[in-house]
């Protein structure tokens, strides 16, 4: 088991709560909205320095780096509502890139930005219309010209898209080359040629707002890439190891939720003469859930605490995210169930996290992908 610091719990707590009194409240307000942002809450999560925790402190932020307390705030903020708290920290996958590949110019410059008490919006693009998990294949194209570089090219479903200030790039310097030729770039809101496309109207996670980027023939200076040409999928790479994790957690606290409501429902309702939660059919399905969601967390946190001594865990975070994403959209699809005909309507929470839990299936690699990369790491 892991024991968390009295630092860990005390942000569990915080986090916890604003959970309970700002986000749960707000999220089907939110989700009605449809692709609208949330500012309010991102502003009062940002006076709490929930949205920088996860920046070193000579940048401006809290210094909580670690991946393991990454995952102890996705998992409580998600149980308010997975879209809203994956809004909070998204500005940790923005930043993940420029600390990895970085130098320090460059991360004092875009990543102190992001703290504070208002603090913009970043965002990372790397899905493109003819390329989605398959980042070898990026076809976004950074040409070389006198004092930089030239991008073109189109990315898809970027998220915070048309809201961002800065946005991480991932272009080809070699087309044809596979990961060889990746690298990273930083466009910049108002940078000419870059342009955002209408909002994708989704079916769940309606808190974040993902377009398509649109690149005319941005000219961007040299001090916009970053790291070398063609390290940017190494940078891509560590990136994923650590996002799948802290979208591990967030499928975790979703989950959660789920169960956690479907308790007290069973508790109260009754069918047949006694609690329905006596009904040996839902009192299994119960059991089911509370222990794919304990799996969760434990194979969540194994791959955080691997990460963070420094130990390879590519396999082991793709089984977090895996066992995760499809334990939220079982324990959502359970706790409909469980509701019956109240689960499929709106006057209750459950349907919405249904809808929520299948993003947590697809996003950063859809399930078939990471079953491609632990089938790898066993065949190593």
């Amino acid at each position: 088991m892991i024991e968390l610091t009295d630092e860990q719990l005390e942000i569990q707590r915080l986090c916890r709560e604003f959970a309970a009194k700002e986000i749960r409240p707000a999220s089907r307000a939110v989700d009605e909205a449809d692709t609208e942002v949330p500012w309010e809450i991102w502003r009062n999560a940002a006076k709490l320095g929930l949205t920088s925790f996860m920046l070193p402190e000579q940048y401006g932020g809290e210094g909580m780096t670690d991946c393991l307390t990454g995952c102890v705030v996705q998992e409580e903020l998600s149980h308010g509502c997975a879209g809203i708290g994956n809004l909070i920290t998204s500005n940790g996958f923005f930043a993940e890139p420029v600390l990895v590949l970085g130098d320090e110019a460059q991360r004092e410059r875009w990543l102190r930005a992001l703290t504070g008490a208002d603090p913009p919006l970043g965002a990372l693009a790397i899905s493109e219309p003819q390329s989605g998990s398959d980042a070898a294949s990026i076809r976004t194209n950074a040409r070389r010209v006198n004092g930089g570089y030239v991008l073109s090219g189109q990315k898809a479903w970027t998220s915070n898209g048309g809201v961002a200030r800065f946005y991480v790039v991932f272009a080809t310097v070699a087309p044809g080359t596979g990961p060889r030729g990746i690298t990273a770039f930083v466009i910049e809101d108002g940078d000419p040629g870059f342009s955002c496309g209408p909002p994708i109207r989704k079916m769940g996670q309606r808190a974040i707002r993902n377009t398509e980027l649109f690149l005319d023939d941005v000219f961007l200076s040299a001090d916009r890439r970053l790291g070398d040409e063609g390290e940017g999928f190494r940078g891509l790479m560590q990136t994923f190891d650590r996002s799948r994790v802290t979208l591990a957690a967030s499928a975790t606290g979703l989950a959660r939720a789920a169960l956690e409501f479907s308790v007290a429902y069973a508790k109260e309702r009754s069918q047949f003469g006694k609690p329905i939660a006596q009904h040996q059919a839902v009192g299994f399905r119960l059991a089911d859930m509370a222990l794919r969601v304990d799996a969760s967390r434990l194979l969540t946190w194994r791959a955080a605490a691997m990460l963070d001594r420094g130990a390879p865990a590519a396999t082991e975070a793709a089984m977090a995210k895996l066992h995760a994403s499809e334990t939220a959209m079982w324990c959502s699809w359970a706790a409909v169930q469980t509701l019956g005909g109240w689960g499929y309507s709106r006057d209750y929470p459950v349907e919405k996290w249904m809808r929520d839990a299948k993003l947590e299936e697809i996003e950063e690699g859809t399930s078939d992908i990471q079953r491609l990369i632990i089938a790898r790491g066993l065949l190593r």
